[in-house]
This record gives C-alpha cells, structure tokens and sequence, in this order.
C-alpha cells in the first residue's frame, strides 16, 4: 500500500498543482491531506478546487479553524479568504475531524498533534521562546494513545512547516513539510508518501519545483496589501519574512 500525504497548502494553487502532477505519477493507493487548506494569498480560490477534486482535507488545520470561525483573530484575512472560496466552505472544514486513523489502524493522520490543530507534535517552545525537537517523553505525551502496542505504526502531521522524522517505542513519526510556506530557506513544496512492505511502512519526503515567482506575483497583483507582499516576500525567499 502506498499513501501520499500533503499539508499546508496555505492556498498556493502554483505549488499545489506541481504537487499533484507528482503525486498522480507516485499512483498511491490514497492522498492524505492534513489541512490549513486555503488561509494564503497565493489564488486560494483555485487552490480548494484542486482539493476539492483531487485531494479534500482529511483533517482541519489550525488555520482551517479561523477560516471556519472557531477561532478569533485576522479578521480582514479570513474576510478575504472567504471571498474567494465557496460560501460552504467555512462549515465543511469546522466538520472535519482532528484526527483521522487508516490503514486498519495503523497510521495516524493529525494537523499539529492527534491532540489539537495547534500543537506542534515534534517541536517544543521553551520559557525563553526558543524552540527544540520534542523529547520521547513530550512525544509519547502528545501521541495521545497511539502506540505500537495497540497497533499504531506511523503518525503524519504538519503545521510546522518543516520536514523531521522521528521513532518513539517502534512508532515513526513524521512531519511530511508544507506545500506552501517553507521555512528552511528552499522554495520547494513538500509532501511524503509512506509505502507498507511486509508489513512495516516506509516514509520518504518528497520535494517538488514549482513556479514561486508565478505564485508571488498572483499574490502581489490580487491580494489585499499588506497581505499580498507579505506572502509574495515568503514565498520567492522560502522563509518567513
């Protein structure tokens, strides 16, 4: 079995259909989308409709939730990004779980944690504001029950906008990196595919080129400023400006 998994599309409908141009070679047996599906400046509007038709969410992100008004906070953003995506949308991603098990039981799919959207699973702030890998003991904690014991083999996640793998009491956590929004300088999106042989699953990150300059320039031409500078700065530097 062979199951692509993506997350944080962050509404870049550029790098998204690069993403699904090689997803659609890989031919997995399913997609796993980890949400914060459309909150981005890059035709967020195009974006859902790839997902919609070729990749819907599997799980709400955390950004997700603003959209849907669960949460406070950007109130121009989200107005802007409702604008472009179907009146429906907002009441779709509320309904979605946080958490998602498939493959009889034995790979979790989670936005942040399997615990909340806005948890980071493999990274912890400290008091001073620096962050770290999360320890076994943070990782076992946020896992919330799902382990090898009962059956668990992987967790997928992403928020974080990196790529790290990990391995706690025979489970193989794994943060697949962002479609849109790097943070590690590369301006190339993300996703994974984890492949079952014999029984064990195999994780691979994948990295796929796409037109960022294309994708700023959408931004910059059809955002609302600040907005749309911010995400064309993020996106042509491959980090947060």
């Amino acid at each position: 079995m062979r199951i692509a998994v993506l997350s944080d599309v962050h509404g870049n409908a550029f790098a998204l259909r690069a993403v699904l141009d090689d997803i659609r070679a890989a031919a997995p047996d399913l997609i796993l989308n980890l949400g914060d599906a459309v909150w981005g400046a890059a035709d967020p509007g195009a974006a859902w409709a790839l997902q919609a038709e070729f990749a819907p969410p599997s799980v709400r992100g955390n950004t997700d939730e603003r959209v849907a008004g669960l949460r406070d906070g950007r109130e121009e953003m989200r107005a802007w990004v409702r604008a472009q995506v179907p009146d429906s949308l907002p009441a779709q991603l509320a309904s979605l779980p946080v958490r998602l098990d498939v493959a009889d039981g034995e790979v979790r799919a989670a936005h942040g944690s399997p615990r909340s959207a806005w948890e980071d699973l493999m990274l912890t702030e400290s008091p001073a504001g620096r962050t770290r890998p999360a320890r076994f003991a943070e990782l076992r904690e946020r896992l919330d029950g799902f382990t090898a014991d009962r059956g668990g083999q992987v967790c997928v996640v992403g928020h974080t906008h990196r790529e790290m793998l990990a391995v706690v009491d025979g489970v193989t956590v794994m943060n697949v990196g962002p479609v849109s929004r790097q943070k590690d300088g590369l301006p190339l999106a993300r996703w994974g595919l984890l492949t079952r042989r014999a029984g064990h699953w195999t994780p691979e990150f994948r990295r796929t080129p796409y037109d960022a300059g294309a994708a700023a320039d959408w931004a910059r031409a059809h955002a609302p400023q600040p907005v749309g500078a911010f995400e064309a700065a993020w996106l042509t530097a491959g980090r947060e400006p």
